[in-house]
């Protein structure tokens, strides 16, 4: 189908961490889209 990873558009760009020098985690969550949705870019970037 079309809800694939490879397809859509990017609404926004990722933007890597910066942790600062130390000890820092990087935690990933995952979401699953269980339908074709509407989405818009928000407006505070």
């Amino acid at each position: 189908g079309s809800t694939g990873a490879s397809f859509g558009q990017d609404i926004i760009c990722y933007e890597n961490p910066r942790p600062a020098v130390g000890i820092h985690r990087f935690i990933f969550v995952s979401f699953r889209q269980l339908g074709r949705q509407t989405v818009y870019a928000p407006g505070w970037r």
